[in-house]
């Protein structure tokens, strides 16, 4: 197969994935819509992995699943491999799913717990009606054998499998036709560190041998550093930032960027103790009623005037590094606090007698 334009295997343009808000009563109507993804564009390379990263709310799940078309986009185009599947029906969906699969975040609830493991693994070949050489029972042990299980395992049921088995009968489904583009939900969010670092070098193996194209969602910034060539930034519907993963991390703009970057525990107990904490005040907006101008300004220490009214573009300021924000910023000032909770004030209380406290956590 032939890459798309510029050698991009998938074309992302001002994707909007609204639901509607529904009325009570025997006539229903709309009366509102949750606003899940609000105009975003992505674009992703062969044997590339973009990160996508965002606390809770902001929209990265709703965006996978529409790339993917397992949500139905409202508007916008999605070009995979050349070619646009934005409005294609259920029938021609079958034959693009060849090239583009998902491995889900909770290893437990993404296979069928009455198939066996072959007929898991199996099913694409079934549903594609692809006959590989030398039978599919074969094919199928060769690929529990790639993945890191034991091929003796072919008539064993899910149940009888740890997490990070699971994961990996999940992703030898996934690569079982060698797609081109793989969406990973938060792949390795509900295992043990140990496993999750057994996951991520197995995907990092794949790609090199198949040279396949990662969309990898995440909330935890430190395993998007691991895999990731490129990290895009997400709040409330919005792509706000987006860089290779080496400027991200290094020199960030966007202050809301800056706040993820701040709440990445140190593994050294006197650095951690001495860093700044940026805490953003309450919680995520509504996408119901998201703010006006910049949906970040009312959790913003840059916060002025012109961010109510105007809404940010997202515009190159640096090769490679774009940025949605009308004063982006290098360094924030020295301990930003922008809070008015309780919980808050008792963190602000605790950093005055022992130095800056760090949940280790996303803001919330």
């Amino acid at each position: 197969m032939s890459d798309g334009a510029n050698g991009q295997i998938l074309n992302v343009t001002d994707l909007h994935t609204y639901f509607p808000i529904k009325s009570r009563g025997l006539i229903p109507r709309t009366i509102g819509q949750v606003k899940a993804v609000d105009g975003i564009d992505l674009a992703l390379a062969s044997s590339e992995t973009l990160g996508l990263v965002g606390e809770s709310g902001s929209g990265k799940t709703t965006a996978a699943r529409s790339i993917l078309r397992l949500v139905e986009p409202t508007s916008g185009q999605i070009e995979l491999d050349g070619q646009d599947i934005t409005h294609l029906n259920s029938s021609a969906m079958v034959k693009v799913r060849r090239k583009a699969q998902m491995i889900f975040q909770d290893p437990y609830t993404a296979l069928n717990p009455r198939h066996t493991v072959g007929g898991i693994i199996a099913a694409p070949f079934r549903v594609q009606k692809v006959e590989p050489p030398g039978g599919v029972r074969a094919a199928v042990m060769e690929l529990m054998e790639r993945v890191g299980l034991n091929p003796e395992h072919f008539n064993r049921y899910p149940n009888e499998f740890s997490g990070g088995q699971r994961q990996r009968i999940g992703i030898a489904r996934a690569i079982a036709l060698r797609p081109r583009l793989i969406v990973c939900d938060e792949p390795v969010s509900a295992l043990d560190v140990s496993i999750q670092a057994q996951i991520l070098n197995l995907l990092k193996d794949l790609q090199r041998e198949f040279g396949i194209a990662y969309l990898f969602v995440a909330h935890d910034l430190s395993v998007v550093r691991q895999v990731s060539h490129r990290v895009a930034v997400m709040y409330l519907g919005h792509i706000v930032e987006t860089a290779s993963q080496e400027v991200i991390y290094a020199a960030p703009l966007h202050p809301y960027t800056h706040s993820l970057l701040s709440a990445i525990p140190i593994p050294d107990p006197a650095q951690q103790k001495k860093r700044n904490r940026i805490l953003l005040q309450g919680d995520l907006p509504s996408p119901i009623n998201p703010p006006s101008g910049c949906v970040f300004r009312t959790r913003c220490f840059q916060a002025q005037e012109k961010c109510a009214a105007e809404i940010p573009p997202l515009v190159e300021l640096e090769p490679g590094h774009k940025v949605a924000c009308h004063f982006p910023i290098a360094k924030p000032p020295e301990s930003v606090v922008v809070s008015t909770t309780e919980e808050d004030e008792a963190v602000m209380a605790a950093r005055r007698d022992s130095g800056p406290v760090d949940s280790g956590a996303m803001p919330h």
